[in-house]
């Protein structure tokens, strides 16, 4: 019988172990009982902005700890306080700070901007704790984005053989929520300027693709240095607009090399009614071009007009008709207004008969055609050549012999180093006509205002000069 009773006693001691076992099992040692008790509080307001940031917080609570040192106070967005933020310390049972460091410690506790989210706040001293306070806020972000690539010294060579191509894709780590839209506009500079370019901006997302033609015509704009490693700074800035206002965050500079390429612009030959060429391809007036911009004085009159890419028809042919595919067919985005769709794909001048300034902007963004009129004349009786050769005495100037159509001609012996002109009568006045480009035997004028002599560096020899004011163009052949 005692045996039994032992036996009982053993059972029933083991199923009073098991449950007290359970019962510990089941207990959330993460959130201890606490030993002293924090005082609720409030902010001003649960939505925070930037203009709140100086306001006071003020945390209280019973200094009933037993334990020695400070009192920390932590942050948390979840109740369990497994993961925590200190905002600060204190000696005595009251701690002050400004909503302004509450923010950057809610933020660091993982909570997102313009976003309405719970937090706890609690005191700790060693192993005692107080209770939990809790309440809804909305923060605002005040740290600007961080560039994870490309990442600072390393280099970038461009490829000029495939423009649209993407030369890279930078990106970069901010906030993981935002409860309104943000703004990142991605922007470069050469290395230690303070004027940055946009290389172009997204709503979002953290991350830009930029083709091997757009970060080329930045840095080549920036002043880089075609085909070497130029130092090129990269920042962030985020935008943001709320109901407390507009916050601008920027990232630090990120410095990495880029190796830009020497842009390979087309050529533009004008051939049509509406010009001197009229429509013989072969006698077309090539522009001049300097880097994206073909520009030429010359004479234009209400008819159709194109732009070939040679002095032939084929291969390159411009045309500005919107149902062409082809890229080159279709050129220009936008044309001045004495500029419209003519017939069979060609363009239509529609301002009046006249010298006019031409200019292309072949940029890969901008494709632009503008038709600017001046006031220089073509249809003149004279020509003359003034210059080095009669100590820039305009009343010596030397006659053309008028071959008609704007079209004047005289053979002369020009020394080497020798500088000139063309004026339309014997002395200066609005009539004058000089170089547009660099020296050489052929050339571009352009009207007053906007020339420059002639140098000439061909050898002391006799030359036939050809001045054809209606194209806009001078020649020098060696007899």
């Amino acid at each position: 019988m005692k045996n039994i009773f032992k036996l009982l006693f053993a059972s029933l001691l083991v199923s009073i172990l098991f449950v007290a076992c359970d019962n510990d099992a089941d207990r959330d040692w993460t959130t201890p009982e606490a030993s002293f008790k924090l005082y609720d509080t409030t902010l001003d307001a649960n939505v925070l902005y930037e203009t709140m940031k100086e306001n006071p917080f003020i945390l209280t609570w019973d200094n009933t700890k037993t334990t020695s040192g400070s009192y920390s106070i932590v942050i948390s967005k979840t109740e369990d306080f497994a993961t925590k933020v200190e905002l600060g310390k204190s000696d005595t049972n009251t701690y002050k700070t400004t909503v302004g460091a509450l923010n950057t410690a809610m933020l660091q506790a993982g909570l997102s901007p313009y976003a309405s989210q719970a937090v706890y706040i609690r005191i700790e001293a060693g192993s005692e704790v107080s209770n939990a306070i809790s309440f809804a806020v909305t923060v605002y972000p005040v740290a600007g984005p961080i560039i994870t690539a490309p990442t600072a010294g390393s280099s970038l060579v461009l490829n000029s053989a495939d423009q649209t191509a993407v030369a890279t894709t930078i990106t970069w780590n901010d906030y993981s929520n935002y409860g309104v839209d943000v703004k990142y506009l991605v922007e470069v500079a050469k290395k230690g300027a303070t004027t940055f370019t946009s290389l172009g901006e997204v709503t979002n997302v953290k991350l830009l693709a930029v083709t091997n033609k757009d970060l080329n015509t930045a840095v080549v704009n920036l002043g880089a240095i075609m085909n070497q490693a130029n130092d090129i700074d990269v920042r962030i800035t985020a935008s943001t607009t709320s109901t407390g206002g507009s916050i601008v965050l920027k990232s630090a500079i990120v410095t990495f090399k880029v190796t830009p390429y020497q842009i390979d612009y087309p050529n533009f030959f004008l051939v049509g009614a509406a010009s001197a060429a009229g429509w013989d391809a072969a006698g077309s007036i090539n522009l001049y071009k300097h880097d994206n911009i073909s520009e030429i004085y010359t004479y234009l009159q209400p008819d159709n007009f194109r732009f070939l890419g040679q002095a032939d028809w084929n291969p390159l042919n411009y045309s500005i008709d919107d149902a062409r595919t082809d890229a080159d067919k279709r050129y220009f985005k936008t044309v001045s207004s004495n500029v419209e769709f003519g017939d069979h794909e060609n363009v239509k001048f529609t301002g009046t008969a006249g010298i006019y300034k031409v200019v292309i902007d072949a940029d890969f963004g901008v494709k632009s055609l503008t038709i600017t009129p001046t006031t220089a004349s073509w249809d003149i009786p004279n020509l003359y050549l003034v210059g080095s050769l009669q100590g820039w005495n305009a009343a010596g100037a030397e006659v053309f012999n008028s071959i008609g159509n704007g079209k004047f001609e005289m053979i002369r012996q020009i020394p080497d180093n020798a500088e000139f002109k063309f004026i339309g009568q014997q002395a200066w006045g609005d009539l004058d006509y000089g170089n547009i480009t660099s020296a050489g035997n052929t050339g571009f004028i352009g009207p007053k205002d906007h020339n420059g002599n002639i140098k000439f560096n061909g050898g002391d020899n006799f030359y036939t000069i050809t001045v054809d004011l209606k194209k806009g163009t001078y020649k020098l052949v060696k007899i």
